[in-house]
């Protein structure tokens, strides 16, 4: 059981929180979770439903945008004991692009973008570990634990309302590399197939195709094919659903290699057992306009040693 902390110091109390330039704009519950770090969501969500979160002293719900000036009332949440739980350690990233608005890292393999789901820290808990005096620092948007690559990080909250916005609209282009299993036939293809979220029975997240789920839009580029064997594809996202590249590829017979959620267990070990220890899904490249200046961003992330090694191989085998 996690211990709470009840010395008078951290003995829960209502707050009044008025927002600042900084935070206007934002979601409440968003605003929320800033403020409480380490409160569970569940118990933040819980005290906006029931009230007891307050905007200028009148009710809200969770997607409330809150602005500049507005009172914000944060009932009494106990917060966990810091020494309860390991503190990330701070780390570094290659960094792609840095401005006064923007972070651009290439984030690794193996490295979740956040903590949470069994995992107590992640690329954003860990700089802002390494950056204390950060005013602000929030994703953008995200990639999977075992996906590499481009990733934005908002430095202020201009950057990050925009930059939110941009991904629900799917805007920019974000472009990746996959190696899939077998002989990719055509040059260039569209996948339009609607995704599904769902819980295995052991309660592991999911996505599945599905005519009840949300529509979806891959386009799939062939780059190079390697005997018969092996893919190696491009990826462009038109839609940014969960899981989408990988579902999308597995549908059509071609999963991605390693994949160990929607690949073969006897692909995945074989490539294990030659040193490759990771998924082959690398976000190489991003076209998006800057979110505060509108200039023409382009992002590019060069394919780590490790997937350029299992490409290198296979050539020597042609």
């Amino acid at each position: 059981m996690r211990k709470i902390d009840m010395s008078p110091e951290r003995r829960p109390a209502v707050r009044q929180v008025v927002v600042d330039s900084e935070s206007a704009g934002q979601r409440l519950d968003n605003f929320l979770l800033r403020l409480n770090k380490g409160v569970p969501k569940s118990h933040l969500y819980k005290a906006i439903r029931d009230g007891q979160v307050r905007i200028n002293k009148g009710r809200c719900r969770a997607d409330t945008r809150v602005q500049v000036g507005d009172l914000v009332r944060i009932p009494p949440l106990r917060l966990p004991d810091p020494a309860a739980r390991p503190a990330a350690p701070p780390a570094t990233f290659p960094v792609l692009y840095e401005d006064a608005h923007l972070l651009v890292i290439d984030k690794p393999a193996g490295v979740a973008v956040h903590g949470g789901s069994g995992v107590s820290f992640g690329v954003i808990e860990q700089l802002r570990a390494a950056r204390p005096d950060e005013r602000l620092l929030e994703l953008a948007h995200r990639l999977d634990r075992e996906t590499s690559g481009v990733l934005m990080i908002a430095r202020s909250r201009k950057a990050l309302v925009a930059l939110h916005d941009m991904m629900r609209n799917s805007q920019g282009r974000k472009h990746y590399l996959a190696l899939v299993v077998g002989d990719w036939v055509n040059d260039r293809q569209r996948i339009r197939l609607p995704l599904l979220k769902y819980l295995t029975p052991g309660g592991e997240r999911r996505v599945r195709v599905d005519p009840l789920g949300k529509p979806a839009h891959t386009i799939i580029t062939l780059k190079h094919r390697y005997g018969g064997a092996w893919s190696l594809l491009g990826a462009e996202l038109r839609t940014g659903r969960t899981h989408q590249i990988r579902v999308h590829l597995a549908s059509q017979g071609h999963p991605i290699a390693g994949d160990e959620k929607y690949g073969p267990d006897a692909i995945r070990a074989a490539l294990f057992a030659q040193g490759f220890r990771r998924m082959f899904l690398h976000a190489h490249r991003l076209e998006i306009p800057h979110p505060v200046t509108g200039e023409l961003l382009v992002l590019e992330a060069p394919l780590p040693p490790a997937c350029q090694a299992v490409l290198d191989r296979l050539d020597s085998m042609q």
